[in-house]
């Protein structure tokens, strides 16, 4: 089976943003989350500033309104994302904040228009049985939900604004470089992070100035991935593959962190993994955006 290259865009930024939240997990040790989050901002305007310059593109692109607009709901899920890895098992957060490509499948037909595939509703399906497996939530397994509610009310929020932002950078697709897109991500968080970061300043020592660049670095790539997969995919087709990034940080969250892999988590990341599998097979052609 040959995978469209919108999957693979789709599946490399899943990889990228996995990496991101597991240095983000180790920076957040020490570091508030409104620091990390300026840091990655800064860096990702540098990285955004000189693509555009070489590639020679303009900086301000043609719909500048929806590209704000773009910049301030990516701002937001960031945020709310950041403060629950520091405060959550990072497959779990992962998990809660992977809610957005159902957010964004359902906001897409709404807002955009697009169809909804059998097999994009088998993928869904399967992914929300693989998120009720790892979360275990009390109304469905009974006792106490071992998450948090404040961070998990946040990694909520934070993907609901996420699938927000996905739906921007698909209307965006059509005439603005993917480049010019991303730019305005952190054009607009820098300078919105600026005042959290100066109220609960923490200043980086030794390898945290690495984790922070690292951090950085592979935001960036998944950032770029991200746009230039949902320029060749409907959003909801796109965003179902990003799944893949739950699976990568149990994987992460293991390795690092000593965070035990349940059997019914397993189960969950697997059928998680079927479920992207599931849509990726599905080769059909790009909706219109409206």
């Amino acid at each position: 089976m040959r995978i469209p290259p919108g999957l693979r865009y789709m599946a490399l930024s899943a990889f990228a943003f996995s990496v991101m939240a597991l240095l983000v997990k180790v920076a957040g040790s020490r570091l508030p989350s409104s620091e990390i989050v300026f840091v990655r901002a800064l860096i990702g305007l540098f990285l955004s500033f000189l693509l555009l310059r070489r590639r020679g593109l303009g900086l301000l692109g043609k719909r500048r309104g929806l590209l704000i607009l773009r910049g301030v709901l990516g701002f937001i899920a960031l945020s709310c994302f950041f403060y629950a890895v520091t405060k959550l098992p990072l497959g779990e957060v992962t998990i809660l904040f992977y809610l957005h490509p159902l957010f964004t499948a359902v906001l897409a037909t709404i807002l955009l228009r697009e169809a909804i595939s059998i097999r994009l509703v088998g993928s869904t399906v399967l992914s929300l049985i693989g998120i009720a497996l790892v979360t275990q939530p009390s109304f469905l397994f009974g006792g106490e939900s071992p998450i948090p509610t404040f961070p998990m009310v946040l990694a909520i929020v934070g993907a609901f604004f996420s699938a927000l932002a996905y739906i921007t950078v698909r209307a965006l697709s059509r005439t603005e470089e993917a480049l010019v897109i991303v730019f305005y991500f952190p054009l607009v968080a820098v300078p919105a992070s600026f005042p959290l970061l100066v109220m609960d300043f923490v200043w980086p020592v030794g390898m945290e100035w690495g984790v922070l660049l690292l951090m950085g670095i592979f935001t960036q790539i998944g950032q770029i991935t991200l746009t230039k997969g949902l320029a060749h995919e409907t959003a909801g087709r796109a965003t179902a593959l990003s799944y893949l990034q739950v699976v990568f940080a149990v994987f992460w969250g293991a390795l690092f962190f000593a965070e035990k892999i349940e059997p019914l988590t397993a189960l969950g990341a697997l059928s998680i993994l079927l479920g992207s599998l599931l849509v990726a097979g599905q080769n059909k052609p790009v909706a219109k955006v409206a």
